[in-house]
């Protein structure tokens, strides 16, 4: 049996990373093996092996299955941008095209066969991958050509109560299930009145919460396995413990 999640948040910076490597730690430990994908990522560094994306890195070290960056990564943007944008700049419009991330995505994960994969996505549901005058593609038309169940990672601090219901809303519009959601906390700073806006959306958001996750620093961050999986207090249905 294999199990394929969708990873999106409410907006960029929500900790969709972190909770990506949380849940394929908390699936490796418990006996799957595992794969996470960032098929687009912008932001990238130069390396002495080209483009480098420290999300799509931390995922590639949380996986059991040992992939090639590009397996991992196909499309790396320099610029810190909307990804539509930095591609047109960049000269790699033509890669950003669903259909293309698609199939890299499916044939990776056919040679690769993780029994638990995360495809993260990047920014928020509605996110341009390409803006025409014709046509636009999201990351959400990514979301629906692959099919997957989808994980909303819900940034605890003012405005996240309709951030997550708008984003609950269009994931379900398209079809989807929405298998769960984590609130994180991204900041050191608490919001106002957080167990209240907690309480609220256990009670309106209509799907599991997988985990709540504190804020962890930089250096807590490093370690996934160590530092993000003993956090999260529940478990993506129906993927059990083979114990």
């Amino acid at each position: 049996m294999t199990y394929r999640f969708f990873l999106t948040g409410t907006d960029t910076d929500v900790g969709k990373t972190f909770v990506g490597c949380a849940l394929l730690a908390h699936a490796a430990d418990r006996g799957f093996t595992t794969l996470g994908l960032k098929p687009v990522a912008a932001g990238c560094h130069q390396s002495s092996a080209g483009l480098r994306n420290d999300d799509a890195l931390r995922l590639q070290a949380a996986s059991s299955i040992m992939a090639d960056y590009r397996e991992i990564n196909p499309v790396q943007l320099e610029a810190a941008i909307a990804p539509h944008i930095a591609a047109e700049k960049e000269g790699q419009a033509e890669h950003l095209q669903v259909e293309k991330l698609r199939a890299h995505v499916e044939r990776v994960l056919t040679d690769r066969q993780p029994e638990f994969a995360i495809v993260e996505g990047a920014g928020g549901w509605l996110v341009p991958l390409s803006s025409t005058a014709d046509r636009t593609e999201t990351f959400a038309d990514l979301a629906v050509s692959l099919g997957y169940p989808v994980i909303l990672v819900v940034a605890m601090r003012l405005g996240c109560i309709n951030h997550a219901l708008l984003s609950c809303e269009a994931i379900q519009a398209r079809g989807l299930k929405l298998a769960g959601w984590v609130a994180n906390r991204p900041t050191a700073e608490v919001m106002a009145a957080e167990a209240e806006n907690l309480a609220t959306l256990k009670r309106l958001v209509p799907a599991p919460l997988i985990g709540t996750i504190g804020y962890l620093a930089d250096n807590e961050r490093i370690d996934a396995k160590a530092a993000a999986a003993e956090q999260i207090s529940g478990l993506v249905e129906p993927v059990a413990s083979r114990e």
